[in-house]
């Protein structure tokens, strides 16, 4: 939390008069945080758990290319293609688990094999049945003006910093990221399952020697960061009304990075979906803070990059202090 006031206060003074601090400036950092924490808050669940899922961001691609394939394509309505694209993605993250699980190989390694494996099906198939590696037309396929209600909707506030009179646009997005990280906390602090997943990434041995169901829920924590990456494909099919092959890359890798800074540690057994909220408010502030500063976006990425390792080298720090207090 402190760094996400840190950086506000930065970019307040910085770029505050250059619209950061006005009610459109508000809505454009929180639509890109919202996304982001959609998936940073399961990845931090996967994450206490002691795991990682590098195919998220492959994910988003090929559960939003399924939504659009078949009701462009195929002229299915647009709810009947949102619930395989469901289906499907939930099955990829229950086998992501299960090969974690019975192979005893490291998640990273397995979840990196899917990254690949999943963008090239979604290529490979995208291009072979449109010819393209892109799909619009969502925006008239049958069911597309409900599902709008649900996925694309937004609250607009007239901004009394704008000139020309033009409303602040808050999209549900945000409400779909602060009520599943509602869930995940009340689960996390307020259940047996979340007693069960700071057990597993604490010591999964001992966890299991006392009857916790490990590989069950390892199983399950993956098949919700894949149900995640559906979430956040649903949301920019709709709202953009197209889908992309290459969409939600390096979501994955922004996602650990937001969990990460808001403190949750890599090697499993501590963290919060709180923090998890935090991190991405923070790298949503940053990536739409550069644009109002006038920085060349391209900083984007290095500054990700730094924040990263301070974030990893405060929490060894915070760890070892911990240890030597015990």
């Amino acid at each position: 939390m402190s760094g996400a006031i840190l950086v506000w206060v930065l970019l307040a003074i910085v770029a505050g008069e250059r619209g950061f601090l006005s009610l459109r400036g508000t809505a454009n950092y929180l639509q890109v945080a919202a996304e982001l924490g959609i998936l940073a808050v399961a990845v931090a669940l996967l994450m206490i758990g002691g795991e990682f899922d590098l195919s998220i961001g492959s994910i988003i691609g090929g559960a939003g290319m399924v939504i659009a394939v078949l009701s462009v394509q195929y002229g299915w309505n647009i709810w009947a293609a949102i619930g395989v694209s469901l289906i499907v993605s939930l099955v990829v993250g229950a086998l992501n688990g299960l090969l974690v699980v019975r192979t005893k190989l490291p998640s990273f390694i397995i979840t990196l094999g899917s990254l690949f494996i999943i963008r090239g099906l979604t290529i490979a198939e995208t291009r072979g049945i449109t010819g393209r590696t892109q799909v619009g037309g969502v925006k008239h396929v049958l069911g597309y003006d409900s599902a709008v209600k649900f996925f694309a909707s937004t609250l607009k506030i007239p901004d009394p910093a704008s000139s020309r009179g033009l409303d602040a646009a808050f999209p549900i997005s945000i409400f779909w990221w602060l009520l599943i990280a509602g869930v995940a906390t009340y689960i996390l602090l307020r259940t047996r399952p979340g007693n069960w997943i700071f057990g597993i990434g604490g010591d999964p041995h001992a966890a299991r020697n006392v009857g916790v169901p490990v590989d069950r829920m390892k199983v399950f924590l993956f098949m919700a960061t894949a149900a995640s990456a559906w979430l956040v494909a649903t949301i920019q099919v709709i709202s953009s009304g197209s889908a992309d092959t290459l969409r939600g890359q390096y979501r994955e890798f922004y996602a650990i990075i937001a969990v990460v800074i808001g403190g949750t540690l890599l090697t499993g057994g501590y963290g919060s979906a709180i923090g998890a909220v935090f991190g991405a408010l923070t790298v949503g502030m940053v990536q739409q803070g550069i644009i109002f500063t006038g920085v060349d976006s391209d900083w984007f990425q290095v500054i990700l990059g730094v924040m990263l390792i301070i974030a990893v080298l405060v929490n060894n720090f915070i760890r070892k202090r911990a240890a030597e207090a015990k």
